[in-house]
């Protein structure tokens, strides 16, 4: 160990002290004045285990990357030149396709409203059984978990790799490594590749992505997706969710005593300490100290400390503590989904008491049903027809010869169906006016204009009002368009300087 001698007491001349000296002040000897303010990370080796919660989690890895890469290849058949692609967000034709839906670019908050309800969703679940999301559903875990699956493929379980690592370069390390990173950048370059087929047709973009003749757009979106996802998920690992995902520590505060989490039962489990066959299990408890809760770990915690931020809740320590259990011939369930309140009720001998329905799971709860609520009334509500008025401004309106005045409007009409529209165009507000496009003669009644399926509709035309009709120099009015399904109105002005002298 280096030590520091401390020079000889000139009072007492006694010999000199030793005392240790400091990470920091070893860092300082060598001219970093930083010293002791960062650790170097130590990587960590999760062990393979088997078992309820592990088999969890490859189901659910399977069905999220199944969904991921396979989405963007369902068809959807559309007519016309409408694209065929069942997810689509197509930003050149400034629509979002999801099977039968479609939203336009003004229907954003349809968008707004489903992050709020996965927000919502979040949080109850959190309140309900903590970090659900992070240890089984979160990109960041499920693409892990397929780094280290392919990373058991080519240099063996935990203690393998840790071998190889600490061996020098050879023949054997070099193509272990190098498949391995091989791999790692294909699935990269898999998921960058699979992102940008949900922004344009797939089918088409494949052809073009390997000749050259893709949008730039694509390259760099995939690039940059590649060299991400091999770096977080290949390199950084449970460092994104120590150190870059803000979700650890707000999930706090939405914890709380009867949530249920993975939790070790220290009631049943303390005092710990070796076990060798035959002997009793009077006066001490099941925990053998073995240590494998901590090596299946893939944050690398010790879940026996307590509740810590860096817990996923992913349910492999578990499995592992199950597996010896069952080796013991103790029960299982040392460690196990329980909440704090039940492990303290049961220390003093009082039944645990399970609580999901509690204030905080009831305003998620509310505020969740509120908003899907909404949400499923914006839906049944929405029509396939739209519409938005201009009034022209310069001039703002034009007095005829016998005295009517003449306003001037450019409907905007928006068909949000896939089948074309006749659609019936009427103005409300102004007794006796009359309708007219540019060069054809005002007529009684409605006009009529046919929209394209999935088309706005530009349509110009003039409102003609009979001078006894003027009675202010600012009428409200209303356009109203109608086909056969759908009925849409806006509001207006008819302006006719009744006023002016």
């Amino acid at each position: 160990m280096t030590v520091v001698i401390d020079t000889v007491s000139r009072k007492t001349g006694e010999a000199p002290a030793r005392r240790p000296v400091s990470a920091a002040q070893k860092a300082r000897d060598k001219g970093d004045p930083g010293g002791g303010l960062y650790k170097k990370r130590t990587p960590i080796y999760p062990k393979l285990v088997h078992g309820r919660w592990r088999a969890i989690k490859w189901a659910l890895l399977i069905a999220t990357l199944g969904i991921y890469y396979v989405t963007p290849w369902i068809r959807w058949e559309r007519p016309g030149d409408l694209p065929d692609q069942a997810v689509l967000v197509d930003f050149t034709g400034e629509r979002f396709y999801f099977f039968f839906i479609q939203l336009w670019p003004q229907e954003v908050y349809f968008i707004t409203g489903l992050l709020v309800m996965a927000a919502l969703a979040l949080f109850l679940s959190n309140a309900l059984f903590g970090r659900l999301w992070c240890g089984y559903a979160c990109p960041q875990t499920v693409w892990t978990d397929l780094y280290l699956y392919v990373e058991r493929l080519f240099e063996g379980d935990r203690n393998a790799r840790m071998r190889l690592d600490a061996a020098p370069m050879s023949l054997n390390k070099l193509w272990r490594k190098s498949g391995k990173h091989a791999v790692w950048l294909a699935v990269a370059f898999a998921t960058g590749g699979a992102w940008i087929f949900y922004f344009h047709d797939a089918p088409t973009l494949i052809r073009e992505f390997w000749v050259g003749k893709a949008p730039m757009t694509a390259y760099v979106s995939c690039a940059v997706l590649t060299f991400t996802t091999y770096v977080l998920a290949g390199h950084m690992r449970e460092q994104v969710c120590h150190f870059m995902c803000p979700w650890p520590r707000i999930q706090g505060a939405m914890l709380d005593d009867h949530s249920l989490q993975v939790t070790y039962r220290f009631d049943r489990g303390e005092p710990r300490g070796a076990h060798k066959k035959g002997q009793t299990w009077e006066g001490r408890g099941d925990c053998v100290d073995c240590n494998q809760c901590v090596v299946v770990c893939p944050m690398g915690i010790d879940i026996r400390n307590g509740p810590q931020f860096e817990c996923i809740n992913c349910g492999l320590c578990i499995d592992a503590c199950d597996e010896i259990m069952g080796k013991l011939g103790r029960p299982k369930g040392l460690i196990a989904y329980d909440t704090d309140a039940a492990v303290a009720a049961r220390s003093r001998g009082e039944a645990a008491v399970y609580k999901l329905i509690r204030p905080r799971t009831l305003y998620y709860a509310v505020a969740l049903l509120l908003v899907s609520a909404a949400m499923a009334w914006g839906f049944t509500e929405r029509t396939s027809l739209d519409l938005h008025v201009l009034r022209d401004r310069n001039p703002t309106f034009v007095r005829l010869k016998d005295g009517s005045v003449r306003d001037g409007y450019t409907l905007k009409i928006a068909n949000r169906s896939f089948q074309p529209q006749d659609v019936e165009i009427r103005f409300e507000g102004v007794a006796g006016a009359r309708l007219k496009t540019p060069g054809q003669d005002a007529a009684e009644g409605p006009l009529t204009a046919r929209v394209e399926p999935n088309q706005t509709r530009a349509v110009r035309l003039f409102v003609i009002a009979p001078k006894e009709a003027l009675t202010a120099a600012n009428m409200p009015a209303r356009f109203t368009v109608r086909t056969a399904q759908a009925t849409a109105q806006a509001e207006t002005a008819f302006l006719s300087g009744a006023a002016n002298p």
